[in-house]
């Protein structure tokens, strides 16, 4: 199927045909025509498959015709809530490339940045609204959002947003939209949070789900190395050093983990910078557009600060810390490997992870490669003690990568 046989206005084609899409991906190709009849949706994918354009392309689509060339003052008609900043600002971004040919506006806010340009540009009247809870719940307790025109709210990855704790803010934000709104819930993983979530705010949905659910990308090559929890740094610098990786996005599971890796590496001359919570908005994005312009070679990041990092062609994903919920490994997995190129996911995993590692294995079944042939290796010298681990390979060449955690097992969630 090509973009120009899914029945959408010629303003929209234009731009995306200057993208260079050509044929829609599985879930665009399943979803679009959905969204276009006025159906609410709930949609299931892979982190990368192109979720994004699954509903804005529709969403631009259905406003272009409603507002038209009309000169009436603008109203929010349709709203995505996305758990965090840079996740909205790329969501924002993908509607202004898509409208790029209509007359359609749009505002993404957040919090953390002062809110006056945000209010002014809500004053002025908008179109469409990408926003993320905290803030969203802010601005309409002041008075500056109106949604009683709306006409699609999506729930952009929603599992994530439960995972974050949003749930109550969420039903707040639905409590605010009129009734007979359509509503979109993307996710990339589908426990049983969030199919009780889309039985309290969808009206007969149709179901889109393009592979397993938790399934992880089949053209990401994973490999897992069992290392002495101490020695897991100087595997990082040799890993890096060795095979000259560049662009490699780095999972730790806190902050202050994320800020102590990025500083060994520094004191081995390797660029490195990090990502999470308590970096302002402006530093984050600095950050993140030179990891982008490949002016850092390592982004060491927490897993909610990750998850608005949207690259094509990462090549490298490292798990410096295993996640202890298996669908985050999922999640990291899925940052490399996008819109069906190649990726390489690297796991460390100390003696304290072992569970861990065995509830994501049972979670993907995937037989992921052992590289046993390096110097850090557990005191006891395997997995299981006094064993060899299994599948193991003597060879470490190659790329690497993989993802992981910032939640302690001390603290750990789980929704489902």
């Amino acid at each position: 199927m090509l973009f120009e046989d899914l029945s959408l206005s010629k303003s929209i084609q234009k731009a995306v045909f200057e993208e260079g899409y050509l044929n829609p991906t599985p879930i665009q190709e399943k979803s679009i025509p959905i969204v276009l009849a006025g159906r609410d949706l709930i949609g299931c994918a892979q982190t990368g498959t192109g979720k994004t354009a699954a509903f804005a392309i529709p969403i631009i689509h259905q406003l272009h015709r409603i507002v038209g060339s009309s000169k009436k003052a603008k109203q929010i008609r349709a709203l995505v809530v996305t758990p965090t900043r840079e996740l909205a600002v790329q969501i924002g971004q993908s509607f202004d490339t898509y409208a790029k040919y209509t007359n359609l506006t749009q505002l993404t806010i957040f919090g953390g940045v002062s809110q006056n340009p945000q209010v002014d540009a809500l004053k002025n009247g908008i179109d469409i609204l990408v926003a993320t809870p905290g803030r969203l719940l802010d601005l309409h307790k002041q008075g500056f959002l109106d949604l009683d025109h709306l006409h699609t709210l999506v729930l952009d990855e929603a599992d994530q947003m439960l995972d974050m704790g949003f749930i109550n803010d969420v039903k707040k934000i639905v409590k605010l939209t009129p009734k007979n709104r359509q509503t979109l819930l993307f996710s990339a993983t589908m426990p049983i949070a969030i199919r009780e979530l889309a039985e309290m705010f969808l009206q007969d949905p149709e179901k889109v789900e393009v592979s397993p659910v938790s399934s992880t990308a089949e053209n990401v090559e994973q490999r897992i190395y069992f290392v002495d929890k101490t020695e897991k740094r100087n595997l990082l610098y040799s890993l890096i050093k060795e095979e000259n990786l560049s662009n490699v996005l780095v999972f730790s599971r806190t902050k202050h983990g994320a800020d102590n890796v990025v500083k060994a590496l520094r004191k081995k001359d390797i660029p490195a910078e990090a990502i999470h919570g308590d970096k302002s908005q402006n530093a984050r994005q600095r950050v993140l557009d030179a990891f982008k312009n490949k002016e850092v070679g390592v982004l060491v990041a927490t897993d909610i600060a990750a998850r608005g990092i949207d690259i094509e062609q990462l090549p490298y994903v490292i798990n410096f810390d295993l996640p202890n919920i298996p669908e985050t490994y999922v999640h990291r997995i899925g940052r490399t490997g996008r819109a069906g190129n190649g990726g390489i996911a690297i796991s460390f995993c100390g003696k304290d992870e072992l569970p861990y590692w065995k509830d994501i294995q049972k979670l993907i079944k995937v037989d992921v490669k052992t590289i046993a042939d390096h110097p850090y290796q557990w005191h006891s010298g395997s997995p299981e003690a006094g064993e060899k681990p299994k599948n193991s390979s003597n060879r470490s060449g190659g790329a690497h990568k993989s993802r992981k955690s910032n939640t302690s097992k001390k603290n750990k969630k789980r929704w489902y």
